[in-house]
């Protein structure tokens, strides 16, 4: 099927964004076949926008008009509200055609609105469970309309609900993998996305609760790289290894979303997953460090893993 010019374009900036913005994704993504590779960048775009609107500078009331404005052009797209402009903007247009291209499931990338609701209504997270659910909304939720573009193959074809589970799973252990990578980043930014009960379990919960817990994280990872507040800093440690574990759980259920998938989409799959695992390696291996300074991996590193999905390597 042709592509017309203007969805081309779409399609382009969309990629363009892709590749900036999508650190460690787009090394996964450029595995695909060109279809789905666009059909990806145009959700990622869409996702990122998303979430720029939930991280920017804009006050709290503009933001969520924002966003319901994003549901509204997403439901046009999806022929849930009134039809989206054709003309003037390329992330909505290339979403338009992937949808109708992939027949992206209606009402999951609502989902994702939903849960930056969530972040800029300063939703706090007392069990773990509480979490998970934000997890779902925000990464979840992706992991289920990317599914749809990579397709289910043969014989797995008729369990299409356990594909989408695994998805779902594989989801949760990126954000996951996010929030820990993101701690001090986000304390310093007055977010704390891990559970009061695991806080409190590891001494790092206060009188105040939940609405002292940023200060006080912030103020450790401060000082993280003198090693100073040994006691607290151990407990930090702890606290993320606890966390790590239960993050590798949600991979190696996952994973499994591999073997219902063709060789390219498992590639994607694999070297997405297995760049995250790599971090979470890294995190667990030094928490203090980690909690010092965002950790990352080497643009090599990335490509390795890359390259290990392409040929059926483990994650």
């Amino acid at each position: 099927m042709s592509i017309s010019i203007d969805i081309a374009e779409a399609y382009r900036h969309c990629e363009a964004v892709t590749r900036t913005e999508a650190a460690n994704f787009y090394y996964g993504i450029r595995l695909l076949d060109g279809d789905r590779r666009r059909a990806m960048c145009a959700v990622y775009a869409f996702a990122r926008r998303v979430d720029d609107v939930g991280d920017g500078e804009l006050a709290g009331e503009e933001k969520l008009r924002r966003l319901d404005a994003e549901e509204a052009a997403l439901a046009g797209v999806e022929g849930r509200g009134a039809p989206a402009s054709d003309s003037l903007d390329p992330v909505m247009v290339a979403l338009a055609d992937a949808q109708a291209r992939f027949s992206l499931p209606a009402g999951v990338l609502a989902e994702l609105i939903e849960g930056v609701r969530m972040d800029v209504g300063g939703v706090t997270y007392e069990t773990f469970d509480d979490l998970v659910l934000y997890c779902r909304r925000v990464a979840g939720a992706i992991g289920r309309v990317c599914l749809a573009i990579f397709g289910v193959r043969g014989e797995a074809a008729p369990d299409i609900a356990h594909a989408q589970s695994l998805a779902d799973d594989l989801g949760v252990a990126l954000q996951l993998t996010n929030i820990l990578r993101d701690v001090r980043e986000d304390a310093q930014n007055g977010r704390v996305y891990l559970p009061a009960e695991d806080l409190r379990r590891f001494g790092l919960l206060g009188e105040g609760g939940h609405a002292d817990a940023p200060a006080r994280l912030a103020a450790l990872a401060a000082r993280a790289d003198e090693r100073e507040r040994r006691e607290d800093l151990e407990q930090v440690s702890a606290l993320v290894r606890f966390e790590a574990t239960r993050a590798r759980e949600w991979f190696r259920r996952g994973l499994a979303l591999g073997g219902l998938l063709d060789r390219r989409s498992a590639a994607c799959v694999l070297a997405m997953a297995g760049i995250y695992s790599r971090l979470l390696d890294r995190i667990e291996a030094d928490p203090e460090q980690a909690f010092a300074r965002r950790v990352s991996l080497p643009a090599r590193e990335k490509a390795w893993v890359a390259v290990r999905g392409m040929i059926g390597g483990g994650a």
